[in-house]
Formats: structure tokens, sequence, C-alpha cells
């Protein structure tokens, strides 16, 4: 893998992940830009004690442009984008309009291929593979920064997520304090050790292993199965076999097993409604795919996983966060997990 880094016009770091070392990446950013002025501050919700992020300036941000103006497709004879080369494998560089920058955290955006009409399931495993050792990368380097506690690696797709560049892309969120998710995990986790003197999610991973009915696919490193109490109608946890705190210990047999196992779950989140609907279903899939990666501080039981859902519960009804859920964080979920499950094996490769 060669890594070359660039500064953009206005002073923003991008970086170049590519396969091979004779990748040319000497194209210059040639726009006019002002310096970013992110105008983010963080708040303390003391009702709950969760911090909340205040980011005014995003309310500028590109909003669904047209496809011959992304602003992540590479840059062309009259249109300069994000990226200045012509064409990339993978790119990361810092978002111009961050929810958290300086002191507060820092914002990456991965761009996953230049291709704009592709999506992460279209990837070969070779450049699937490059999207994980730029993850790995960017969770090293932004670890490494004073103050961060927390790196999140994750992607949106679709508009029903509410994505506003349709171009195939996820990101980095840098934390400078550990999101709510995660501080409860870690608390149930620590409670779990404290009662029973083992790693919690260690015996999640041993009990789906156990009931068949809720795996939907079993490698030699990782197993993907739907959780006892799924939130959303098709929600797969991608666990390592090994518990391991974060991306960046993850072996070689285990890096190049990943793509082969999250491509195939890519690609079965795509034929789900596909099957269902027919061409009732043009659009792919919507999800969100997330790393949990353990915190700095306090976090020692918390395992690295990956968790992917969809808001879609059939070809042509979504998932909507109202009342219970939205007020009270209470989830309903209209589908049993193991039905998830079987779904998701009957569309198989």
């Amino acid at each position: 893998m060669k890594r070359t880094t660039i500064k953009l016009a206005d002073g923003r770091e991008l970086i170049y992940f590519d396969l091979v070392d004779s990748a040319d990446r000497d194209a210059l950013d040639g726009r006019m830009l002002e310096p970013v002025e992110s105008q983010a501050e963080l708040r303390l919700d003391r009702a709950t004690g969760d911090w909340v992020a205040i980011a005014t300036h995003r309310q500028g941000r590109v909003h669904h442009p047209p496809t011959d103006i992304c602003p992540l497709c590479p840059s062309s004879d009259g249109h300069s984008s994000e990226i200045p080369a012509p064409a990339y494998e993978v790119v990361v560089f810092e978002n111009r309009f961050p929810s958290l920058a300086g002191r507060i955290g820092r914002c990456e955006v991965v761009c996953f291929t230049s291709e704009h009409a592709e999506s992460f399931a279209d990837l070969s495993e070779d450049r699937a593979r490059l999207v994980l050792e730029a993850w790995i990368d960017r969770t090293e380097q932004l670890a490494s920064l004073a103050g961060i506690e927390q790196i999140y690696c994750f992607e949106n797709r679709g508009a029903e997520i509410g994505v506003t560049l349709a171009h195939p892309h996820g990101q980095i969120y840098a934390f400078s304090f550990i999101p709510p998710r995660t501080t409860k995990m870690v608390a149930v986790a620590d409670t779990h050790r404290a009662a029973t003197g083992r790693n919690l999610f260690e015996d999640l991973l041993a009990e789906a292993r156990s009931a068949a009915s809720r795996v939907v696919i079993a490698g030699e490193h990782w197993t993907a199965f739907v959780p006892y109490a799924a939130r959303w109608p098709f929600e797969v946890h991608l666990y390592p076999h090994r518990r391991i705190p974060d991306l960046t210990r993850l072996t070689e047999a285990e890096r190049a097993e990943f793509p082969v196992i999250y491509l195939e779950l890519l690609r079965r989140f795509d034929r789900l409604f596909i099957q269902e609907g027919g061409a009732a279903v043009a659009a792919p899939t919507p999800y969100i795919s997330a790393w949990h990666q353990a915190p700095k501080s306090g976090g020692s039981e918390l395992a690295l996983h990956l968790e992917l859902f969809t808001v879609r519960r059939s070809a042509d009804k979504l998932k909507f966060l109202a009342g219970v859920e939205s007020g009270m964080e209470s989830f309903v979920n209209d589908i049993s997990p193991e039905v998830a499950a079987a779904r998701l094996r009957e569309v198989a490769s």
C-alpha cells in the first residue's frame, strides 16, 4: 500500500491510499479557498450527562449536488473537486464542514472509489481491503492526537438515512469525549465482568455461534450474526473471533478475510428487497455501517465489532423512529432476529 499526503488549498489534509507504489499523486489543488473556520462547540445535556455538538456552520454544506459537480468525484477539466487527482483508489480528507474540530475533535471523509455510480458492495476484495487499511491507518493516527478519546469509522448510505452526497463514501469521527452508546456498552460490560468474571462481548459471540438460527456468515476469523435483541428490522453484527480493542490489532489473516465476509454481507443487504419487491425497488438498500472501537479511557472490556443495519423493513416500508423510539429510546422491532437471519441466509451469493 502507498500512502501519499498533500494539503488542499485551504490547508486541510488529504491522504491518497493506493494499491501500487507507482501511483502519481502530484496534482495540486488549484481552487481559491478560504481557511475553514469551524464554529463547532460541545454542550453538556445536564439531564442525561450526554455531550451534544452544536455546529451551525454545517447548514451551508453541499446538499444533493448534480453528478457533474459532485465534490467527491475526481477533478477534471472544468470541475475542481475536493480531490485534485483525475482518478483515485481510496482517499481520506478533512471534512470542510466538520461536526467536530480543533480541541473538540476531528472529522474526516473517506471516499471508497472515484466511480460515482458504484457503492461499497461493488468494490473488489483488494479495494475493500484498501479501505480497511485506510480505516486502520486513520484509527492509529487520530488516536495519537492529544485529547482524543475514541475513533469512530462509519458509512451512511441512502437518502433515507439522510445522506446528502450520493458518491460512495464514509466518515471518521475522532471524539474528544466518549459518546453515549459507548458509555452504555462499557458500563454493561463492566457489570457483566463483575458478575460473571467473563467478557460480555466474548459471551455474545459465543452465544450467537452456538445459536445457528441467528448466524448469517461464519468464517475462519469472523462471524456475522443477528443479535438476540436486534433493534432494527435487518441488523447484523460482525465480530472477529479474537477479542481486540480496535482495528489496529487485526492480524494479517483477519484483515485478509474481512473483505470476503463484509462484501458478501453488503451484497445480501442489496438483494433482500430486490427479490421481495422486484422492479419496485430501484434504489440500493439504505444502511448504516458502524465500527465500534474501545475508547482510550476505561474501555478495556469493549471489543472491536461492526454493526450493520437498514431502516428498511420491507420493499415499500421504512422503520421510522417515532414517539417511543425517539422520545424514550425504547426500540420496538417488527421482525424477529431469527427471521431476519434466515432471510439473509436465503439471499447468499
